[in-house]
């Protein structure tokens, strides 16, 4: 188990510019049914532990009021550096079932990528979970090498789950497969020939032009 090592902390807000400064991370610990507790831990460290443990794994938090289990919860980074500004630390107990968000890690290669052109599709990249502290797995392991046809699909019933674990999911829920882009067919309209209007050689004239006569002939007006 990821050990991290904290401090008691009294300084919030806008005040706290110095300590980060100073390479303090401040970090809040709340669960359990216990009294949210500030603390402050090395920034350097805390990295280290988070890129290790995820948000998924059990990490030991030392305090001066003794060890905690605790889960990483939330981070909150800077805009800009994407450096961590503050995290949120969730305690368990370890007789105390608790949900999960599993990451999923994918290995291999499909061979229906090649054969058919297609493109793998992940589907799922974290999966719910239930179990005590103690079983929660670090991460779901999916092997892409299985999808060899195109009907060939990684769903949850796939998974290699550990004693203790439930999965919140259905069984038949899909994790990952190849899909092939289809190519659109533009539907081709038949020609019905009995409507085509058929121009008529020459030209016609116009009501009015020199050589017929109008219509309608307007009366010569009496001469005075």
């Amino acid at each position: 188990m990821t050990e991290l090592k904290a401090q008691k902390r009294d300084i919030f807000g806008k005040k706290l510019h110095k300590q980060r400064e100073a390479g303090l991370l401040p970090i809040v610990v709340y669960g359990a049914g216990e009294k949210a507790t500030s603390l402050f831990v090395d920034a350097k460290e805390f990295i280290k532990v988070w890129k290790h443990a995820g948000e998924s794994s059990i990490v030991s938090l030392q305090t001066p009021e003794g060890k905690k289990d605790v889960l990483i919860q939330e981070v909150s980074l800077h805009v800009v550096t994407d450096k961590p500004l503050h995290a949120d630390f969730y305690l368990v107990k370890a007789d105390q079932l608790i949900k999960v968000s599993i990451p999923v890690k994918f290995e291999g290669v499909a061979p229906a990528v090649k054969t058919f052109a297609g493109v793998l599709v992940k589907v799922m990249h974290e999966i719910e979970v239930e179990a005590l502290p103690g079983n929660l797995p670090h991460e779901f392991v999916v092997d892409v090498s299985k999808i060899v046809n195109l009907e060939d699909q990684i769903t949850i019933k796939d998974l290699k789950v550990g004693a203790g674990v439930t999965i919140m999911a259905d069984a038949d829920d899909v994790i990952a497969l190849v899909s092939v882009a289809k190519d659109e067919v533009e539907e081709v309209v038949p020609i019905d020939l009995s409507k085509i209007e058929v121009e008529k050689k020459g030209k016609e004239p116009k009501e009015g032009e020199e050589g017929e006569a109008p219509a309608t002939a307007a009366k010569a007006a009496p001469k005075k």
